[in-house]
């Protein structure tokens, strides 16, 4: 498993699944040559080098969404609202000849998550989307979500994702990614691993895919590799995670946000997972 700068020219795999997450940046955002108009041009080119399965992005404005559509034709989109919401959307991009949605959602994390809304101490209405994907005779969860800053917001919110999955089926394996403005350390993710008394897990719990020390995934379009751990790619059920990588390059000269992407591939556990569902 790799930090560092690797280029995996792959296809979406036959043998198990690949996943990537990226925060945006809100692309209204006046970042001078790092705006969205500058940086969309490396877009293409990291896609090409990291064919994924899914694809889980955060912080996007529906023009985002709409450029990535028209670079990403053999992938379809859920999570896509429009007209969009007056801050951003965050979108579950799927390889649409491998992988069939048979349900998602999306809700705020809020009081009241079926409507727009957000918590009191919350900056901006965050939200999550959440898609059940079919493969042959495999299923998957694929989740993609963008916490708030407030450290108790963080964990209402990782209650009310997991409280979404105790309503679908524990034996269906999850991939949960996104921007969680939170290190592994803080209260948020313990709610994820099983291990926050106060939200208990009702089916099987997450485990982290990147490997310790927790590599920087913020970075402010510096590069640098100091920045927090607040982007992670969680698992549960009958997957093994196969290899881990931050993608630290540039590309066409430029990096495609503030954050690094994270990239996992996945293989499937058959002796644990679900594979008879029909």
């Amino acid at each position: 498993m790799s930090h560092g700068n690797n280029a995996h020219r792959l296809r979406p795999s036959k043998h198990g699944f690949t996943v990537l997450t990226l925060n945006l940046r809100f692309g209204l955002a006046e970042d001078g040559v790092n705006s969205w108009i500058h940086r969309k041009k490396a877009f293409p080119t990291l896609f090409r080098q990291h064919r994924p399965d899914f694809i889980g992005v955060q912080e996007a404005n529906d023009f985002q969404i709409d450029f990535l559509k028209n670079i990403l034709s053999e992938y379809d989109f859920i999570g896509q609202r429009s007209p969009a919401p007056a801050f951003w959307q965050n979108n579950i991009i799927f390889y649409k000849k491998t992988w069939k949605p048979v349900r998602d959602e999306h809700f705020f994390l809020s009081p009241t998550p079926r409507i727009p809304s957000r918590f009191r101490e919350s900056r901006w209405p965050r939200q999550c989307t959440l898609g059940m994907f079919q493969q042959r005779r495999r299923q998957l969860i694929c989740i993609t979500t963008h916490f708030d800053f407030d450290p108790a917001v963080q964990v209402k919110s990782a209650g009310i994702i997991m409280g979404c999955l105790s309503h679908l089926p524990a034996d269906v394996p999850a991939v949960l990614m996104g921007d969680f403005n939170a290190s592994p350390a803080q209260e948020c993710h313990l709610v994820f691993t099983g291990q926050n008394k106060q939200y208990p897990v009702r089916g099987p719990s997450f485990k982290n895919t990147c490997p310790q020390p927790f590599p920087g995934t913020h970075h402010g379009f510096t590069g640098s590799t100091r920045g927090d751990h607040i982007d992670w790619i969680l698992y549960r059920g009958g997957i093994i995670p196969d290899d881990f990588l931050v993608i630290r390059d540039t590309f066409a000269g430029i990096y495609p946000s503030d954050h690094f992407p994270l990239w996992a591939r996945f293989k499937w556990n058959d002796a644990t997972a679900s594979t008879q569902r029909l």
